[in-house]
């Protein structure tokens, strides 16, 4: 990763200079640093690390990115380079590398699996004019209370719904902002997450979000299309509630419903579910954050199993921030389901070979740490 990004940001940075306005560099003047070759040009840079050690009485089943049992990991190394002015052309490119680049590059492929450890997480161009503005390229969804960075997550671990939702959409999203309080967003894109599947079907976007007031937020959004994979049509809706009660405490409410038509390769199905947060800062230093959810897949076709069953899960987090660009998180959670579904894999210490059994339930201890640059 650091090979990449120093022989790329270099040469990233002096294109931009040479496209963008910026401030020229007086004859005989010292060379000036990259951060301020980029800050001269308008661009932006942003990053973080996070790295975490997470124990599982079973295999995190439903689990979006910790995946394994009792593992060390590099969840996700992250750069964000922008230049996204409020009037005329502009581009942003968001790189990750790490385990949680493996799930997202499986996800769209289509694969079960991928070991590619480096994933262009958004890369799209954009045209502001006005209250206008449109994106062409790769970019992450509009849907759900948490998102693919940590940086942008109270807790560790991802929700159920989380696990139901899109993560990304290649294609073209519009955006039109009809006053500070209101934006309204439409769009055309592959589907859930696509870009290397022949994509023939397309997947309209849509989006509200709504500010009335420093308290209260709200977005509502939906994905209707065909599915190229399922070769049928599936329509989600999506809205999320942000409720800042005060500078200390805050709720979140996230509510989805989703459905797949069946085909020659599906059998369909509908779900629906619902998730709360409670997230409060104790002092400067120290947070708190509660999530619960209930997540009802009544054909068994959003979480693969093909048996109806309700999931839910609670999950507490500790965060502890020494300095503003780091944070320790400390997380327990625990997942029950009415139906035995939460695999647990064991060797067998007669054979000398895996065993795997079935459970209503599962448990999850889990250290992260953040830092931000």
């Amino acid at each position: 990763m650091h090979k990449i990004l120093s022989q790329t940001l270099p040469l990233l940075a002096a294109s931009a200079l040479a496209t963008m306005p910026g401030r020229a560099r007086a004859a005989g003047s010292p060379a000036e640093t990259l951060a301020q070759m980029l800050a001269a040009s308008g661009i932006t840079e942003s990053g973080y690390i996070s790295a975490s050690y997470y124990h599982s009485s079973g295999g995190n089943t439903y689990h979006q990115f910790d995946t394994g049992h009792d593992s060390f990991q590099l969840d996700q190394a992250g750069l964000t380079l922008a230049y996204q002015p409020s009037h005329g052309f502009g581009a942003l490119v968001d790189m990750i590398a790490g385990d949680d680049a493996k799930i997202i590059n499986a996800a769209e492929s289509a694969s079960s699996s991928s070991n590619n450890m480096f994933d262009m997480l958004q890369a799209f161009v954009q045209y502001a004019s006005g209250n206008l503005t449109v994106q062409a390229g790769k970019f992450t969804t509009l849907a759900g209370a948490e998102v693919i960075a940590p940086t942008g997550n109270m807790n560790f671990s991802r929700s159920l719904l989380f696990f139901a939702e899109p993560m990304t959409h290649t294609g073209v999203r519009a955006t039109y902002a009809v006053n500070h309080a209101l934006s309204l967003i439409v769009g055309v894109n592959n589907g859930w997450n696509y870009t290397n599947v022949n994509a023939g079907s397309k997947t309209g976007e849509f989006g509200i979000a709504l500010t009335p007031d420093k308290l209260l937020s709200i977005t509502a959004q939906a994905y209707i299309g065909n599915d190229p994979v399922d070769l049928a049509k599936r329509t989600f809706f999506d809205t999320v509630w942000t409720y800042n009660a005060t500078s200390a405490l805050s709720f979140v409410v996230s509510y989805d419903w989703g459905k797949q038509d069946a085909s020659s390769v599906t059998r369909g199905g509908e779900w629906d579910g619902v998730a709360g947060y409670v997230n409060y800062w104790l002092n400067q230093h120290w947070r708190v954050s509660l999530r619960g959810e209930e997540l009802d897949d009544r054909n068994g076709f959003i979480l693969g199993t093909g048996t109806p069953q309700k999931v839910k899960e609670g999950t507490v987090t500790v965060g502890y921030d020494p300095v503003p660009c780091f944070e320790l998180r400390i997380e327990g959670r625990y997942d029950t389901s009415n139906r035995p579904t939460f695999t647990y894999t064991r060797i067998n210490p007669a054979t000398g070979k895996p065993v795997t059994t079935f459970s209503t339930h599962q448990t999850e201890f889990a250290l992260q740490g953040v830092y931000k640059f």
